[in-house]
């Protein structure tokens, strides 16, 4: 779309949420997270920001669940959310990073926040903030403004409990302005951030720790010795009773299944239901917590761990864009697994899948409906699918600070030990922009890209490919500089790999493969990044945005004026200029 000028050109039409999100992303700075130099990169300033927004009091009456970890933490968190909201409750639960849409980190009773509410929720608190910024208290960071923001949301819509993951490590973590939630929970520890949070399980378990309160009740799961005794000595420190939540025994789902698929869930679930089960004691609704979790458990329990939905882990997603005689041949099994002990259970989850998959061909379709859940509607086919191969392909990316040589070797080991084995790896750079939010923040289509990170990546994969077959490491190596000459256009080929410019034409070889391979199934693996993960969702999935803001004022039912003037009335605005704007 365009509008005209008075000179008659036209330039692009930018949407209030378009405008919204580059107000955002200006918030995002250059600066690496690694930078030590700033000790907790003056942690007191966010107490200014509450002030400043008027949400001291309303956060010291909210009643919080807050859950921070290495891996399992977003599970976990909505795992909780779930099952507090199948009891009947009001929830919120702010949760990171977004693979879509920003929105999906808002959420307001298990679905995300409409973009109505998170525009004007979104300019109340910048204003404010813009308002009031000076060289002493600058405007927040990006993920500080988010949590700000999300307690703004909290309040105003008075959510019955707020759950809270942890962006990174816990202590100096912009959610833990919060100083007496109802429960705390820590989630499986291990080996990431290590440049921001330490070296060793001892020193990342003590950030994780910092989350824990005076005298406020704590769980966890089961942890490496290193990483519990620490936890336990920062428990001891602050009189908090911290309890360790067995994994969940599925028998007592009454045959059902978790909705987020792999082993490792049921210790987030068995976490998830110890915190549920304290939040409702503790907040004194004693009807759900009679029964005791060994035995049996509520209906409501078992309806919110068996309907829990969450984009990006263990997910399964048939490619919409294929021709319908090729329908299925391109299944993308996606999840943002990031650390040696999450690529493991990566591995894992992904060959049972694809032996599931061989089994039964199930397949994953779209939502029929708006919400951000995948609705996933199992069918078998019986038909000519049966008998085709089926072909592995792993699509990889991960940050920088990240050490493949830890992450590669336990995906192939434990896909090895399943029989797995891929067929090709592809390795691509980002295709969202780190210094801008929003689908529309994509690198141009002319953007020269430095594929050097992606180089090392090939690299070492060939290394493991070739040690693998007892080859040497020179091999592989030269292997790949043979190819150099390969593929300009489309990408760098080696024996066992492939590296692409962009993610755009790494999904438009897959897709080309499977046209020229009529016989061949193509099941892909993407991990190593959740903002890799987004990209792909992006582009193999239709993506559904409400009515936006401005439309919504242009045709004002009475429900829709009704819902208006509640959010008006959360937000302090004048009742009657409302109206005359929805007349």
């Amino acid at each position: 779309m365009a509008e005209g000028d008075n000179n008659g050109s036209s330039k692009p039409t930018v949407t209030p949420y378009e405008e919204a999100l580059d107000a955002l992303s200006s918030l995002i700075t250059k600066r690496s997270r690694a930078d030590k130099s700033n000790n907790g990169d003056r942690f007191d300033v966010l107490f200014d920001y509450l002030k400043i927004l008027e949400l001291e009091e309303a956060i010291s009456e909210m009643k919080i669940i807050h859950v921070a970890g290495t891996k399992g933490k977003g599970s976990t968190c909505t795992f909780t959310e779930s099952i507090l909201r199948n009891c009947g409750f009001r929830t919120g639960l702010f949760t990171s990073p977004h693979l879509i849409d920003v929105r999906e980190r808002f959420r307001l009773d298990g679905k995300d926040i409409c973009e109505e509410k998170f525009l004007a929720y979104f300019w109340w608190c910048y204003d404010r903030l813009k308002e009031k910024s000076t060289e002493d208290v600058p405007m927040p960071t990006y993920f500080r403004f988010l949590t700000l923001l999300a307690f703004k949301i909290f309040s105003a819509e008075q959510v019955d409990v707020a759950i809270l993951e942890v962006g990174l490590g816990g202590k100096f973590d912009a959610t833990n302005v919060v100083q007496k939630p109802i429960i705390c929970g820590i989630a499986s520890l291990g080996y990431d951030h290590m440049e921001i949070l330490g070296d060793t399980l001892a020193q990342i378990a003590g950030e994780k720790a910092g989350i824990f309160k005076d005298g406020i009740p704590a769980f966890t799961v089961p942890q490496p010795d290193e990483a519990m005794n620490v936890l336990e000595e920062k428990a001891s420190e602050l009189n908090v009773h911290l309890q360790v939540a067995e994994p969940l025994d599925a028998k007592l789902l009454n045959g059902l299944k978790l909705r987020l698929e792999g082993e490792h869930q049921y210790l987030n679930a068995g976490l998830a239901i110890a915190l549920s089960f304290t939040w409702l004691q503790r907040t004194g609704h004693h009807e759900f917590t009679h029964m005791e979790q060994a035995s049996s458990l509520p209906e409501q329990f078992i309806k919110g761990l068996t309907t829990a939905s969450l984009q990006g882990r263990a997910q399964i997603v048939t490619d919409q864009y294929i021709n319908a005689e090729s329908y299925g041949d391109l299944v993308f099994y996606l999840d943002g697994a990031h650390s040696p002990e999450s690529m493991e259970m990566c591995a894992r989850w992904f060959s049972l899948a694809i032996k599931e998959d061989s089994r039964k061909r199930t397949f994953n379709y779209p939502p029929q409906n708006n919400s951000e859940s995948t609705i996933e509607l199992v069918q078998e086919h019986h038909d000519e699918r049966y008998g085709k191969s089926s072909m592995q392909i792993l699509l990889f990316n991960c940050m920088s600070v990240r050490d493949p040589q830890l992450l590669l070797p336990p995906l192939m080991k434990a896909c090895a030990s399943h029989g797995v084995y891929f067929k090709k790896a592809l390795f691509v750079p980002s295709t969202s922009l780190y210094y801008k939010v929003g689908s529309h923040a994509l690198p141009p289509a002319d953007s020269q890209v430095n594929l050097s990170w992606q180089f090392a990546l090939q690299r070492v994969w060939e290394n493991l490919i070739q040690s693998d077959k007892g080859g040497e490491v020179k091999h592989a190596i030269a292997v790949c500089e043979e190819g150099k000459e390969d593929a300009k256009m489309s990408g760098m080929t080696c024996e066992n790999s492939a590296v692409f410019p962009s993610l755009p034409l790494a999904i438009k070889w897959l897709r080309e493969s499977v046209q020229q391979n009529r016989s061949v199934h193509y099941q892909v693996l993407v991990t190593g990044s959740l903002h890799l993960v987004g990209d792909v969702l992006r582009l193999v999935k239709k993506y559904y945005h409400p009515i936006n803001f401005s439309r919504i004022h242009l045709n004002c039912s009475v429900e829709d004026v009704g819902n208006s003037l509640q959010l008006a009335w959360n937000l302090g605005i004048h009742q009657a200029l409302l109206l005359k704007v929805c007349k």
